[in-house]
C-alpha cells in the first residue's frame, strides 16, 4: 500500500491486482490503524485492483463501520470490483469516484 495526506484525506493506494482472502485481513488492519490514529477521511485507491472477492468486500465495508461516521471514497473501481460493487449495491452505500482528483473536489 501506498499512502500520502492530501487536502485533509488520508489518500491509500492499494498495489495489488487481487484484494481476496489472502490479503483482505492484512489489509483492513492496517486501515483500522490509520483510522486510530485519528484518520477520519480516507480516499481508498482501488485501480491497480482487477478482482475482489468477498473477503475484500468484507474488509472494505469493516473500514467504513470503522469510521464510525468519518468519510470513505473510492475510486478507480475496474470491470470486475465495478461490477461486484453493483451486484451487491455496494455502489449505493460507497462514494464512488472516477479518480482521486475529483474525490477531493467533491
Amino acid at each position: 500500500m501506498h499512502t500520502e495526506t492530501r487536502d485533509g484525506h488520508l489518500i491509500i493506494t492499494l498495489k495489488q491486482s487481487r484484494l481476496d482472502a489472502s490479503v483482505a485481513p492484512g489489509f483492513r488492519r492496517e486501515l483500522e490503524a490509520a483510522i486510530a490514529q485519528g484518520h477520519d477521511r480516507i480516499v481508498l485507491d482501488l485501480s491497480e485492483v482487477t478482482f475482489m472477492d468477498s473477503s475484500g468486500l468484507g474488509a472494505v465495508v469493516a473500514i467504513l463501520k470503522a469510521l464510525k461516521g468519518g468519510e470513505l471514497r473510492i475510486v478507480g473501481l475496474q470491470r470486475a470490483v465495478q461490477e461486484l460493487f453493483r451486484l451487491t449495491r455496494m455502489d449505493s452505500i460507497f462514494r464512488c469516484h472516477d479518480d482521486v482528483g475529483s474525490a477531493l473536489s467533491a
